[in-house]
C-alpha cells in the first residue's frame, strides 16, 4: 500500500492516551463509560490529553447508552464546550426508534462542530439499511469516517459486508474512510488490508488484561506492526 494504515486506538485517559501514541497509534478515540460502549467524557479530559500527546483526537459525542440521540440540546451543548476546549475532531451517530438515522439530530450536531472532521460510528452497524443511511449523510460538512464492524455482532460476522463496501470506495456515499473496528483480531487484518481497507480501530485488544487496566504499548505495537505488513 502507497500509505500507512490508519490505527485508531480508544482512550479512557492520559494513562492511555500516552501509551497508544507510544505504541504507535495514529489517533485517539476518546470516551468515557465503556460499561456503556462509549460516552462523551469531560472537558478536563480532553484537556489533559491534548496536552499529553500530539497526535489526533476524536472525540466522542453520545451522552447515554443506546444509539436514540436523547436531548438534542445537551449534545449540541456539550460539542460547543469540548470545541472551546481544544477538541478538533469528534465521534457521533443517531438512530430513530425505526433503526433510520436521526438526520435532524446529526445535523444540528454537525453544524456546531462548523467544519470539524468527524466519524460516524458503529450505529450503522445497527442501521435498518446501511447504504441508505450513508447516502442520507453523504455531503454532511466533516464526514470522513464510518467506523463498523459490519455487522451488529463483530468482525467475525461482518467480514462479507466491510469487504464488499469496501470494493465500493469512491462511489456516491462510499468515499468516507473504512475505519473497522469491534470485534477486531490481528488474524482478520491481512485479508482487510489487501481489499483496500486503511483504517483500523482497537479497544479490547489493546489492553490485554482488560479494560479495568491501561492501554498496553506492547500491544498497541504489535497492532502497529501487523498494519505495516510485519
Amino acid at each position: 500500500m502507497s500509505k500507512r494504515a490508519v490505527l485508531e486506538v480508544i482512550a479512557l485517559g492520559v494513562e492511555d492516551a500516552a501509551a497508544a501514541q507510544a505504541g504507535g497509534a495514529d489517533r485517539l478515540e476518546l470516551v468515557t463509560d465503556m460499561a456503556a460502549d462509549g460516552l462523551t467524557p469531560t472537558v478536563a479530559t480532553v484537556t489533559a490529553i491534548r496536552a499529553a500527546v500530539d497526535i489526533p483526537v476524536r472525540v466522542m459525542l453520545r451522552l447515554s447508552d443506546g444509539f436514540g440521540a436523547g436531548d438534542v440540546s445537551r449534545v449540541v451543548r456539550a460539542a460547543r464546550e469540548l470545541r472551546g476546549a481544544g477538541a478538533e475532531e469528534f465521534v457521533l451517530g443517531f438512530l430513530d426508534a425505526s433503526g433510520e438515522v436521526d438526520l435532524a439530530a446529526v445535523e444540528r450536531v454537525v453544524e456546531v462542530l462548523d467544519g470539524c472532521r468527524w466519524t460516524f460510528h458503529r450505529a450503522i452497524d445497527h442501521a435498518a439499511d446501511r447504504d441508505a443511511l450513508r447516502k442520507q449523510i453523504d455531503g454532511l460538512p466533516g464526514l470522513d469516517t464510518y467506523l463498523t464492524a459490519g455487522s451488529a455482532t463483530g468482525v467475525e460476522e461482518g467480514l462479507p459486508t466491510l469487504l464488499a463496501e469496501a470494493a465500493r470506495r469512491g462511489e456516491p456515499g462510499y468515499e468516507q474512510r473504512l475505519l473497522v473496528g469491534g470485534g477486531l483480531r490481528l488474524e482478520h487484518v491481512p485479508q482487510l488490508l489487501a481489499a483496500g481497507v486503511d483504517g483500523f480501530h482497537i479497544g479490547g485488544a489493546a489492553r490485554p488484561q482488560g479494560w479495568g487496566q491501561p492501554v498496553s504499548a506492547a500491544a498497541v505495537a504489535r497492532w502497529r506492526t501487523a498494519l505495516d505488513g510485519g
